[in-house]
């Protein structure tokens, strides 16, 4: 058992690139030739001057082929840096979701509660139904969907997941 929890490893990538087209295809290219799928992915840039953009990716798979995947990350020419927040330490990940929930009377007074548990903000409301934002570590953003579900879930839209080492430096 500990050998397949191991060969699953859950991994967040942290890439600095320089902002050009054709990065993100061969990053993206590199996790297909090796049939590793990508669980999360967030690009935006992050530069005053829009050269430089952080691309988060969040996957699973063997310590090995994640060291190979970083190695031949770095190998890139428009790559600046690779860093695996989960082999760094202690990180902060977040995720914000847009999340629809229709409903009426009872189910709608419900949903607004938990709303107000889970700190979701509403970002639109008609007679019917609710936009809630709401952002968060993924794993209560997975128990806010959940517990919608059984209000009247109508539609999710996830932003994926960005991270960042805590402390003063940066990864």
């Amino acid at each position: 058992m500990h050998i397949e929890h191991r060969a699953q490893e859950r991994h967040v990538l942290a890439i600095t690139v320089d902002n050009e087209s054709g990065i993100l295809a061969k990053i993206a290219g590199l996790f297909t030739a090796r049939g590793y799928n990508i669980d999360s992915l967030t690009v935006a840039d992050i530069s005053e001057n829009h050269t430089v953009s952080r691309i988060t990716i969040v996957t699973h798979g063997p310590p090995a082929v994640i060291d190979q995947i970083h190695a031949q990350l770095e190998r890139l020419v428009p790559v600046h840096k690779v860093s695996d927040l989960t082999e760094l330490g202690p990180h902060v990940e977040r995720e914000l979701a847009l999340v629809k929930v229709a409903g009426r009377g009872d189910m709608r007074v419900e949903a607004l509660r938990l709303a107000d548990v889970y700190r979701a903000k509403v970002v639109d409301s008609t007679t019917e139904s609710f936009i809630f934002e709401i952002t968060g570590a993924p794993e209560k953003i997975d128990a806010f969907v959940a517990l919608m579900r059984e209000l009247g879930l109508v539609e999710v839209g996830r932003t994926g997941i960005v991270g960042m080492m805590r402390g003063a430096n940066g990864a």
